[in-house]
């Protein structure tokens, strides 16, 4: 009986373990701080002049993931009317919202491979046409191009940013990397935190904008689309 017992307390324990095993690597989990670093020379100086003079790093449990840099004043529509599905409505498609570098190769919110470097950041919205149905909760994403083919500061066409995004990839479509609502009361600016679903790690910042009060977003940078 005694014997039993002890087996019994022992498969308790590494069940006990396992369960909160994943908890515990949440807890270590992601971190992101002020960077005082320009943004990099890879950029053309239209794009470079157009962004912040300091930026964001992300770090995890193995270093840096990447280094975020923002607009200083991006083009927005302050007033502009709540759209279902869409978060930043103030925001239209082909806006340059920052740039970031990946010290690493990464994958993208869809599992694309993305090799290491600098790369824009522009608006955009998952077209509503039945084929990215349950890719997320809202339509709004930005799209990575690499820093070398994207040479202006101005807003482009969704068809122009999607073809200077697919030269990140490779392939014939773009690198998208969404765009989640904020977390609700984020004890300072830049923050990270955790969604259970997906997995996934977001970087909070506050995105200045052109004629209107700042924008609370978040970015994904560490997970996936649930169906990707």
């Amino acid at each position: 009986m005694e014997a039993f017992r002890t087996r019994q307390f022992v498969h308790s324990f590494f069940l006990a373990f396992f369960l909160i095993a994943p908890a515990i690597a949440s807890a270590q989990g992601y971190k992101a701080q002020t960077l005082n670093e320009a943004p990099p020379n890879e950029l053309a100086a239209p794009v470079r002049n157009a962004l912040s003079s300091t930026g964001i790093r992300v770090t995890g449990p193995s270093g840096p993931v990447c280094d975020l840099w923002l607009g200083k004043a991006v083009p927005g529509k302050a007033n502009a009317p709540q759209t279902l599905g869409v978060v930043y409505p103030q925001l239209t498609q082909g806006t340059l919202v920052g740039a970031i570098r990946f010290p690493n190769a990464v994958k993208d919110y869809r599992k694309q491979a993305i090799k290491a470097g600098v790369y824009t950041l522009r608006y955009a919205l998952v077209p509503e046409n039945g084929n990215h149905m349950g890719v997320a909760p809202q339509r709004d994403f930005v799209l990575a191009s690499p820093a070398a083919a994207d040479q202006d500061a101005a807003t482009l066409t969704i068809e122009q940013t999607m073809g200077l995004s697919r030269k990140a990839t490779g392939s014939n479509h773009p690198s998208v990397w969404s765009l989640g609502p904020p977390e609700d009361h984020p004890k300072s600016l830049p923050s990270a935190f955790h969604l259970d679903e997906g997995d996934q790690w977001l970087v909070e910042f506050s995105l200045p904008l052109q004629g209107g009060s700042p924008l609370s977003m978040a970015l994904v940078v560490v997970g996936s689309a649930p169906e990707a």
